[in-house]
């Protein structure tokens, strides 16, 4: 699903990323670890198209990202990539019905059937009791499930999530993990997941260690394999 190859990174002097292969497999769901400033971010930054690498290749879903222009590159992350951030970035003015629409607005997709896909989404978060409600109306599990929701609405590639329970408490932390992987395991779904969370990260297929803008030397950490997340 994703091949990345020989990527670097700059900020002025600072080199950030400083040659990062990686592989995963469509269906895989893999976190990435390590301490602040290692780099993390960046590289779920270029993975997801919001910036550019200064060297190297990215392919996702067998498309060479690096050879689009903005505009193409603008349409494919929105069709091919979900977003998850630690803060769920729901636009205030809009019910959680219409934030999970907007992708597929800007996708194309008419008014009737955006409106399917977003009422699928929200029974099968168990929202749709709240469709008509605003932002401000909502949990912060909730807003979080809506902003799951609307990173699935283009039906994307990828999931590319950056420290997506860092705000919750413990309770809506858990349902967010077993929400993963219940789309994991019902859409085949690929996850890319930054995290700080030890016990998300030992949920997921495997765990990428970044260090100074390099992936850890070791051998690629394979965790434990969940059916059940009432198993762990």
């Amino acid at each position: 699903m994703i091949d990345i190859k020989g990527i670097t990174k700059s900020f002025g002097t600072l080199q950030v990323l400083k040659g990062i292969d990686l592989h995963i497999g469509k269906g895989e769901m893999v976190s990435i670890v390590g301490p602040s400033g290692a780099g993390k971010t960046t590289l779920l930054q270029i993975m997801g198209t919001l910036d550019r690498p200064d060297s190297g290749r990215i392919v996702i879903d067998g498309v060479d990202v690096g050879a689009l222009g903005a505009s193409r590159m603008a349409a494919f992350r929105n069709r091919h990539i979900g977003f998850v951030f630690q803060f769920h970035q729901l636009l205030p003015e809009f019910t959680a019905m219409e934030n999970i629409m907007i992708p597929a607005y800007i996708a194309g997709t008419s008014n009737r059937d955006a409106a399917r896909r977003a009422g699928e989404l929200l029974d099968f978060m168990g929202l749709s009791h709240r469709a008509a409600h605003k932002p401000n109306e909502l949990s912060g599990g909730e807003k979080q499930r809506v902003a799951v929701a609307r990173a699935l609405v283009n039906s994307p590639a990828v999931i590319l999530a950056d420290e997506p329970s860092g705000s919750l408490d413990t309770k809506n932390r858990e349902e967010l993990y077993q929400l993963f992987f219940e789309l994991r395991d019902k859409f085949a779904q690929t996850f890319v997941i930054v995290t700080h969370d030890e016990q998300l990260a030992a949920l997921t297929d495997r765990t990428v260690k970044m260090r100074d803008g390099l992936l850890d030397n070791a051998p690629a950490e394979g965790n434990i394999n969940v059916n059940s997340f009432e198993t762990i």
